[in-house]
């Protein structure tokens, strides 16, 4: 899929509707038709096994279960067996609750030499469905879309999307395959708590998805706690550009960036929260000629390589912001731990702690000397 990294995408502003009845093993069959009839042949209904690689339990205790989102709700008449997930996220929280998906995106953005994560691999080793084996997941590219044709093919129970930026058409497209568990709102702005608490809901797993909830948030303020420093803090956590005339994007309160670094203790500056209160987008765009008045501490930013940190410190208005002129700019070119924060996870967040943490700790560090 695209990612929201860079310059983040525009979401469907429709309006949101409840989701319309839908016979869908009918569809699902009459999706597959279309498929067979575009020519994809050698269609797979996945990876044989993988429902029943100790990672979907068949008892429907508990069932019917609702789940409300942006689009209306979905009920679940039965635990699902076929899980599939559509962005990120939603793969990672079903693996941390013990459930293979059989099919999952490709990380076609932050991914290694696998279309995968460091943090999915050892999970999926962990469960015994690890790349090459006979229960690894399908893998899709979603870097033009949603691809509906290969989650067709897969034949799911459901579809997993809490954390996501899905239109009004396409959930209702993928509502024509499997039930969809979609975004409770702002597109790409589900805290990864509320993504892994709907979809442990989904699963039939909802004990086990608080525990794992509280384990997390345990682990983040346990090893914040080494770096005091970085206690209040104040932090724009933003996307920097200085080849654009236009390059500032500021992320608010709705994203996952902006919540990683609250955890840690720190304070999203004043100036981003009197300027995005209202806001129900995970970012806004800044004026690059305003640069000198995003006030904070720290400024936190991706960059696509190690030298942009430089164009940015030496641009005439982005070199301007307070925290770059004291040396306070953490510019992150590693792509793979720019995604585990900004589409954390309970898998991810442990996995970035230790690598991230000391980058803000020196900045930290900086503007206290200043």
């Amino acid at each position: 899929m695209t990612s929201p990294l860079a310059t983040p995408p525009t979401r469907s502003a429709g309006p949101l509707l409840s989701p319309r009845s839908f016979s869908r093993r009918g569809l699902a069959a009459a999706a597959l038709a279309v498929v067979a009839g575009l020519g994809l042949a050698g269609c797979s209904t996945g990876p044989a096994g993988a429902q029943e690689a100790g990672t979907a339990p068949t008892a429907t205790a508990g069932y019917p279960v609702t789940i409300k989102h942006a689009f209306g709700e979905t009920t679940l008449e039965h635990q699902p067996r076929r899980v599939v997930t559509v962005s990120w996220v939603n793969d990672d929280v079903a693996l941390a609750l013990g459930v293979v998906p059989v099919g999952l995106p490709k990380n076609d953005w932050g991914g290694n030499s696998r279309a995968s994560t460091p943090w999915k691999d050892a999970a999926l080793d962990r469960l015994g469905a690890g790349a090459g084996s006979a229960t690894a997941p399908t893998q899709y590219s979603e870097a033009d879309g949603i691809n509906f044709a290969e989650i067709a093919k897969l034949n799911p129970d459901v579809i997993l999307g809490a954390y996501s930026g899905l239109s009004e058409e396409d959930y209702r497209k993928l509502s024509d395959i499997a039930p969809v568990v979609a975004q409770p709102g702002v597109a790409y702005g589900t805290a990864w708590q509320d993504s892994t608490a709907m979809i442990g809901k989904a699963l039939g797993k909802e004990a086990e998805a608080a525990s794992l909830v509280a384990k997390t948030e345990a682990t983040v303020r346990d090893k914040a706690a080494a770096y005091p420093q970085l206690a209040g803090k104040t932090f724009i956590y933003g996307n920097l550009e200085p080849a654009k005339s236009d390059g500032v994007n500021i992320y608010t309160a709705n994203d996952n960036r902006p919540r990683f670094l609250s955890s840690l203790g720190m304070t999203l500056a004043p100036v981003v929260v009197s300027n995005t209160k209202d806001s129900k987008e995970f970012f806004i765009p800044w004026s690059a000629e305003k640069a000198n008045e995003l006030d904070s501490d720290l400024f936190v930013t991706w960059i696509p390589d190690a030298k942009t940190a430089d164009s940015i410190k030496q641009h005439p208005l982005l070199g301007q912001i307070p925290a770059i002129r004291k040396g306070a700019l953490v510019a992150d070119p590693d792509n793979t731990l720019t995604l585990s924060i900004s589409a954390a996870s309970p898998l991810s967040l442990p996995w970035a702690l230790d690598r991230f943490l000391p980058q803000l700790a020196a900045a930290a560090d900086a503007a206290a000397a200043k």
